[in-house]
């Protein structure tokens, strides 16, 4: 049975996460573009790594944690969501090794585009009403 389609209790969760994804997305790539214009091709390479890094987890996580929904599956969602949780670090932690291995990163538009999207989702309530 394919949970991620057929609970309807999972519907408003997820279509949230979408947008707030949508919305990081969205925000990344304005500043990306910003950045090119401004310092140039490097820096710019390095904002949309950091900003990837951020965003690729939060997807992953989003599709595991809301997987389940509902009284019967309590213990289904807890479980994804924590499975989700431990895969999202786990991805993070892999993307940063690869980033740094094989990336020329300058750290001031790399971490800071990583910090926005880690803060986006604070923000993210004022600008989208579901």
């Amino acid at each position: 049975m394919n949970f991620l389609t057929s609970n309807p209790l999972t519907k408003t969760g997820r279509k949230f996460a979408y947008y707030q994804i949508g919305f990081s997305i969205s925000v990344v790539s304005i500043c990306v573009l910003v950045t090119y214009f401004c310092w140039g091709l490097t820096y710019a390479v390095s904002a949309l790594a950091g900003g990837a890094i951020g965003i690729i987890p939060n997807i992953v996580f989003a599709y595991k944690a809301f997987k389940y929904a509902g009284a019967k599956s309590s213990k289904l969602v807890v479980e994804s969501f924590f499975s989700g949780v431990k895969l999202k670090m786990a991805l993070a932690a892999l993307l940063f090794a690869l980033a740094f291995k094989f990336l020329v990163i300058v750290p001031l538009p790399f971490f800071g585009m990583f910090c926005l999207v880690m803060a986006l989702p604070l923000l993210t309530p004022f600008f989208i009403k579901i």
